[in-house]
């Protein structure tokens, strides 16, 4: 099991864990063992002692040896009153090395000479002073040998050491297989999951599904679901757009050599002698100048490429005046009237085939918004000139855009909002707009109506065209 996975740094914590816990029952467990052994000691020697005092006699020193063997302490102190006696005593190997007061322990300093006990190899003579059982005096002191007590405190300290180290590795075992099961694996579900899927993200099969109880884990595996569902629908329509592209190539080219016969039949009408046709046939070659126009730049949009525009000065108003006349609805449609709100002097400088386009496809929406209602309604045109450029603001009194096509308004094959509308005419407008440097932009849109904004830079800062 490598180190830097979860799994190996799990078990890591879990040792270490483990170790501390056997620190934090250990010490206690030491400190504890040793104030019962000294508190035992003072007992036993409290009973001895007090078995002497009620008899007057003197005792025989093998006696008194034999009370102190079983009281394991070598002298023993009563204080009674006032008086300290001597009750018990036998002679004393070495000097006191130190004293110990059981009266009011703290555990700090029991865990402390606990530890400085078992760290001293040496036997030594200590004192140790008590409060005696049953309130049989005042203060009871003994002196003892540390030599034994010490030998127990080991004994004791492995006993509890083997038994805490079972239950705390049972214990971990446990807890780690359970986090395993729990977590581990559900993560090496999602990340096999994630590489079967990058393999081949267009397979719907691949996508995962979430199963994890934990619920972080499930909302992990909930988000990676939608994740992929979206790039899979995503790369479906990529790839659906580029056969449509191949196609609509295709049929753009056959188009185009069709307009330019008819391009052709168009320039001798312009030698007839018919009024109404010499009125005509100018238009109706513009029209289909454009349709041409039309075609080769959707031959150059199918390889992701649109012309950057020609730029050049002309009148606005001369513009919005042929956009406004072709978009003019049917005699059958609901009443729209046309307002136009543009200096007459206004010279602009930009591609005016391509804002001619633009143009186009805001009235046509408007247009087709408004004759959805069955109502009549308002289109209007305007522009000025600010200090960055120049801004064409184009604002309709129909019903508004729904939020479905406000989400992706600019996006092929996404924003449409007619039944049978592909979608493209907006992003090819905004499209076009950028690569004058400037910026198309939905400013509101209810149920007053909606107001697209063009702004056109003045300089010559043109942005490539987007791929």
């Amino acid at each position: 099991m490598a180190i830097n996975t979860l799994s190996g740094r799990f078990l890591i914590l879990t040792t270490l864990f483990v170790v501390l816990a056997e620190v934090l029952i250990l010490l206690p467990g030491l400190a504890n063992y040793r104030e019962d052994y000294l508190l035992t000691r003072l007992e036993r020697a409290q009973i001895a002692s007090l078995a002497l005092l009620a008899t007057d006699q003197m005792i025989e020193p093998d006696l008194e040896e034999e009370l102190l063997q079983n009281a394991g302490v070598l002298n023993v102190v009563l204080r009674r009153d006032t008086a300290r006696q001597l009750v018990l005593s036998s002679p004393i190997p070495r000097p006191v090395a130190a004293t110990y007061d059981l009266r009011e322990p703290g555990n700090w300093v029991l865990v402390r000479d606990a530890l400085a006990l078992l760290a001293d190899p040496e036997t030594h003579v200590i004192r140790v002073i008590g409060d005696p059982v049953q309130k049989g005096g005042l203060v009871i002191e003994v002196t003892m040998e540390t030599g034994p007590m010490r030998i127990g405190m080991i004994e004791y300290g492995l006993r509890l050491l083997t038994l805490s180290a079972a239950v705390s590795v049972v214990t971990a075992l446990l807890l780690f297989a359970l986090v395993r099961r729990l977590m581990v694996v559900p993560i090496k579900r999602v990340v096999a999951h994630m590489s079967s899927y990058a393999e081949a993200p267009e397979d719907a099969r691949r996508i995962i599904e979430p199963t994890a109880r934990v619920e972080e884990l499930r909302v992990a595996e909930e988000a990676l679901a939608s994740m992929q569902r979206q790039l899979t629908a995503a790369l479906k329509q990529k790839e659906r757009l580029a056969q449509l592209g191949q196609a609509v190539a295709k049929i753009s080219h056959d188009l185009r050599n069709i307009l330019t016969t008819a391009q052709l039949f168009a320039d001798r009408m312009e030698g007839s002698n018919d009024p109404g046709v010499q009125r005509a046939a100018p238009k109706l070659m513009n029209s289909i100048g454009r349709a041409v126009n039309l075609c080769e730049t959707t031959l150059a949009f199918g390889k992701a490429e649109e012309p950057p525009p020609t730029l050049s000065r002309f009148m606005l108003g001369g513009l919005v005046a042929e956009v406004l006349e072709a978009e003019q609805p049917p005699a059958e449609a609901a009443q729209i009237d046309f307002v136009t709100d543009v200096a007459p002097n206004l010279t602009i400088r930009a591609d005016r085939e391509q804002l001619y386009r633009v143009l186009s496809n805001l009235v046509r929406n408007a247009r087709q918004a408004i004759e959805a209602t069955g109502q009549p309604g308002t289109i209007e045109i305007g522009a000025g000139h600010e200090a960055e450029g120049w801004w064409i603001r184009v604002q309709d009194t129909g019903p508004g855009l729904p939020e479905r096509a406000r989400e992706h308004l600019f996006q092929p094959f996404s924003g449409g909002v007619k039944k049978g509308g592909t979608g493209l005419g907006l992003a090819i407008s905004a499209e076009l707009v950028r690569g004058h440097g400037g910026r198309l932009e939905l400013v509101r849109t209810d149920e007053n109506g909606t107001e697209f904004k063009l702004h056109l830079p003045e300089g010559l800062d043109l942005q490539a065209p987007a791929g």
